[in-house]
C-alpha cells in the first residue's frame, strides 16, 4: 500500500519551504531544500539548494549515505531508516558542505500471520533460550544467564541434551547460528561471539563486534551473518574476517522496529523475535522492511506458569519438515508451529 500521496499532503500543509529539517550556515546562508521531511521506499526526493544571498553557485553534487545521487532521486535502491544527505556546493572560489538528516519508511503495510501448532516437544525449563537453530536435522541452543551460559545440541522430540559445554562465568550467551560446520555464538555485554566445530564443539577462535554495541541474535543466509544488538539495526558479517560490512535498519510504514532479539532465516526472509512483545516481525533483508507480523503471544499461556518465566525467544526452522519451532526464556515447551496469512 502506497502512502506517498498521503505525505506530500502533510507535507505540503505545513508549506513546501519548511518541509525538511536543513542545516544551514550562518555566513551564506545555503540549506538544502527537500520536497518531504521523510519519504516511503520507492518515492521520488526532489533536492535543491535555498540560496536566499543570491551567491553565483556553479556546482552541486548531492549524496544519500555518501552515495552519490541525482537532484532528482527515485528511492528504490536504498535500505530503510535514518539517512544523511549531504550538497556539496561550488560558489566563486569556495565550497560547502551541507548536510541534513532524513527518514526512508517501508512503503507497505505488514501482512498479519495466524498459527497452528502441530506438536508440542518437552523443553528444559532452567534453559534462558537466547538462540535455536537446526542444522542436519539436529537442535543446537544458546541460554543465557551469568554462570549459567551453555552451548547445546538436544534431541527435540524428548528434549535430551545430547553435548553441552559451559561457558566462563563472565559470559552472557545469546544467539547462535551454524554455517559451513562451525557454531557461531554471541555474548551480550561482552563484545565477544565464539566460533565452535559443530561436531565437537571445539573451540576454533573469538571475535569481536565492531560499532554494534551488544550481541543478541544471529542467523545465515549461507554465505554471511546477519546480527542484531537489542535496536532497529541489524549487521551485516562478513564470516571470513568476522568483521560488521554494513547494517540494515528495520522499519513499517509508520516508523523503526527497536529491540529486535532472536534472529533465524527463514526462505530468504529474516524472522526476529521483538523483545519483551512475544511476537515476531518478518524482515525483507534487502531493504530492512516489516513485511509480516506473527503474534505468539497465546503460546505463553500454554507452557507453566512458575515465577522464572520469561518472554518468547527462540526462533528455529526446520528445512525439512517446512514447519518453525519456537520457545521462550524458561519454557518447559517447545512448540512446532505452521503460519499462514491471515
Amino acid at each position: 500500500m502506497r502512502l506517498s500521496n498521503y505525505i506530500i499532503v502533510i507535507c505540503l500543509s505545513l508549506t513546501i519551504i519548511n518541509c525538511g529539517e536543513n542545516n544551514s550556515s550562518k555566513d551564506t546562508g545555503l540549506s538544502i531544500k527537500t520536497n518531504r521531511e521523510f519519504a516511503m521506499f520507492g518515492d521520488t526526493l526532489k533536492l535543491s539548494i535555498d540560496n536566499p544571498k543570491k551567491l553565483n553557485i556553479t556546482g552541486v553534487t548531492f549524496k544519500l549515505d555518501n552515495k552519490t545521487i541525482s537532484d532528482n532521486k527515485i528511492l528504490n535502491d536504498v535500505t530503510l531508516g535514518e539517512k544523511t544527505i549531504s550538497a556539496v556546493v561550488k560558489y566563486d572560489d569556495n565550497t560547502q558542505t551541507l548536510t541534513q538528516s532524513f527518514k526512508i519508511y517501508n512503503n507497505i503495510i505488514p501482512n498479519y500471520y495466524s498459527y497452528e501448532i502441530v506438536n508440542t516437544y518437552p523443553h528444559d525449563i532452567t534453559s534462558y533460550t537466547q538462540g535455536l537453530e537446526f542444522h542436519n536435522g539436529e537442535l543446537y541452543e544458546s541460554t543465557g544467564q551469568y554462570k549459567e551460559s551453555k552451548l547445546r545440541k538436544v534431541n527435540f522430540e524428548t528434549g535430551e541434551v545430547l553435548k553441552n559445554i559451559n561457558l566462563d562465568d563472565e559470559y552472557f550467551a545469546e544467539g547462535l547460528t551454524v554455517l559451513d560446520d562451525k557454531i557461531y555464538q554471541l555474548t551480550w555485554r561482552e563484545k565477544r561471539g565464539f566460533v565452535y566445530d559443530v561436531n565437537s564443539f571445539e573451540k576454533l577462535s573469538t571475535f569481536n563486534y565492531g560499532k554494534s554495541e551488544e550481541g543478541w541474535g544471529i542467523c545465515n543466509d549461507g554465505s554471511q551473518l546477519f546480527k542484531s544488538d537489542g535496536t532497529e539495526k541489524i549487521w551485516i558479517i562478513n564470516p571470513e574476517n568476522l568483521t560488521e560490512q554494513s547494517h540494515i535498519e528495520v522499519y513499517t510504514e509508520k516508523g523503526k522496529i527497536p529491540a529486535l532479539n532472536e534472529l533465524e532465516w527463514i526462505d530468504g526472509k529474516i524472522f526476529a523475535n521483538i523483545y519483551q512483545r512475544n511476537g515476531v516481525v518478518i524482515i525483507n533483508p534487502k531493504t530492512g522492511g516489516v513485511e509480516g507480523v506473527i503474534d505468539f503471544k497465546p503460546l505463553r499461556k500454554l507452557v507453566t506458569q512458575h515465577p522464572e518465566l520469561d518472554v518468547l525467544n527462540g526462533i528455529a526452522y526446520h528445512p525439512e519438515r517446512k514447519t518453525i519451532f519456537v520457545t521462550g526464556k524458561n519454557w518447559d515447551k517447545l512448540f512446532e508451529v505452521t503460519i499462514k496469512k491471515k
